[in-house]
């Protein structure tokens, strides 16, 4: 069993490596740097770095726990996501690269206008504070329940000693430090999840092999959903959802986007994206055959899933395995370096993502001069913690779900029209009334949260699940159709009159 004080030493010379590759990669660093890394990434190095941003400490911790309530369920999702990731290579990225952009959401600007990049901005800014938080609070309950509790430290220096750190080592170079510490941390995470379930299999004498026909752990391993369609996990539905969740929350959002448009050329960020997606396949699926073998583990050993705040708290199980349960000094070793990893990976590019995006998207810092454009990036980093800090402060006392299932909910409700926007602008010819722009999304957020609320019974047994995301990126896109004008001739722009009459 690792003490409290152990661990802690140990995150604390994790982050001191951290910090030393933040100074060797911010040497010189200027703006520039901070949002771009120059366009000088090696691609298979932002490959191997985004497996553990997008994991996160969500999948590490969540997934895992979730297998015990869902069984391989997720995987129907997983397998959606990567027929989106080919759509966000082969159609998403040659317009950003085409049109050379920081933030994706001056893509609206130019196609559509100031109101539209406004709510492309704003979706992506509160999409990406929830998830980040989401990420970040998952991991902060684990490093307090195992740790802090023990110390006698408050959840809410947890939670403002996680953040000044990652502040520190990315407060300068920005996303060309990212690339390099979510290379090292994606190492730690897969280290940790392939000696956990090597040290289960030798423990339970199985084989991955043996897991998938095991008569023990076929509660644990069902996949597929197909003969219920009413059920909220249906193939169909997840299959679905999963597609357009990777499109709105890699191919529509800065923090995943920001990544890619460091690699050197269009064709070496397609060949990343191709490549990240076979590799988180694989990946995803070694973590719901750990989840397996953990429940099977703790079912023999009656280990019971930890409790948090009196209510049993599945995604606690795993670092209550790693940690209490007899698997040895090193796995709970790697497990806390995996999971500070896999926490950590997303929420220093979500912090500095969202720097990038409100620098650019809503303070213009191109308008500024040089030395005052350092001095607004350094304030909106700083500003960007500290909302984190208070968001995931929050969650603890308002979070009642899964944390996975939690996410990607909130997903279909903030992503929704930022598909409406860019499918418009990709697949149409039409401008539209940017002023009413607002409305649109609006209405369209307001019909999904109805909707998404109706109970099964209401709607005839039929349970509502990830399709919430396509419907409201739908719904959306038919508003615009509402407020659509013909697309004007090159370098001509319309007139007063012109621009707010409706198109039929």
């Amino acid at each position: 069993m690792l003490q409290p004080a152990f661990i802690l030493i140990l995150i604390l010379g994790y982050f001191s490596l951290l910090m030393i590759i933040g100074y060797l990669t911010s040497k010189q660093a200027n703006n520039q740097t901070f949002f771009t890394a120059n366009r000088s990434s090696p691609w298979y190095l932002v490959a191997f770095g985004m497996v553990g941003a997008s994991l996160s400490g969500v999948t590490f911790i969540s997934v895992p726990g979730w297998v015990g309530e869902s069984g391989f369920t997720y995987f129907q999702v997983v397998l959606g996501y990567w027929v989106g990731y080919f759509v966000v290579a082969f159609v998403l990225l040659p317009i950003y690269y085409r049109q050379n952009l920081t933030s994706i959401y001056e893509y609206l600007q130019e196609r559509f206008g100031y109101n539209s990049h406004k709510v492309g901005a704003v979706s992506f800014f509160i999409s990406r504070v929830l998830g980040a938080s989401f990420r970040l609070f998952l991991v902060a309950i684990v490093l307090q329940q195992f740790i802090f509790d023990n110390l006698g430290v408050p959840f809410e220096i947890t939670v403002v000693l996680s953040i000044v750190l990652i502040w520190v080592y990315t407060q300068k170079g920005g996303i060309k430090t990212i690339v390099w510490t979510d290379t090292l941390q994606t190492l730690l995470m897969l280290a940790a999840v392939c000696l956990t379930l090597y040290n289960l299999g030798n423990i339970l004498h199985l084989n991955p092999f043996e897991i998938l026909t095991d008569t023990k752990l076929k509660s644990y391993t069902h996949t597929w959903v197909t003969k219920d369609f009413l059920a909220r996990n249906h193939f169909l539905k997840s299959f679905i959802g999963g597609v357009f969740i990777t499109i709105c929350m890699t191919g529509l959002d800065q923090d995943m986007m920001q990544k890619n448009l460091t690699c050197r050329s269009l064709k070496s960020a397609q060949i990343n994206m191709v490549v990240f997606s076979l590799v988180l396949i694989f990946v995803t699926f070694l973590f719901l055959l750990l989840g397996a073998m953990i429940y099977l583990y703790a079912e023999q050993n009656q280990i019971m899933i930890p409790l948090m705040e009196d209510s049993p708290k599945a995604d606690l199980l795993f670092p209550e395995v790693a940690i209490n349960g007899g698997l040895g000094l090193e796995v709970g070793i790697i497990f806390i370096l995996g999971l500070i990893a896999a926490a950590y990976s997303s929420a220093d590019s979500a912090l500095t993502s969202l720097t990038t995006s409100f620098c650019v998207d809503f303070l213009k810092l191109d308008q500024y001069s040089k030395s005052d454009q350092k001095r607004i990036r350094k304030q909106t980093h700083l500003g960007m913690s500290l909302l984190i800090i208070l968001v995931v402060i929050i969650f603890k006392y308002i979070l009642d779900r899964n944390v996975i299932d939690g996410l990607l909910t909130m997903a279909s409700y903030t992503y929704g029209p930022l598909l409406g926007l860019f499918a418009f602008g990709v697949f149409t010819p039409f401008q539209i009334q940017d002023r009413k722009v607002w409305v649109v999304v609006l209405l369209s957020i307001l019909l999904i949260v109805l909707v998404g609320n109706l109970s099964p019974e209401t709607l005839g047994g039929y349970q509502i699940g990830y399709e919430l995301l396509p419907f409201n990126g739908l719904l959306t896109f038919l508003g615009l159709l509402l407020i659509r004008q013909k697309k004007l001739p090159p370098n001509q722009s319309a007139s007063p009159s012109e621009s707010t009459t409706e198109g039929s």
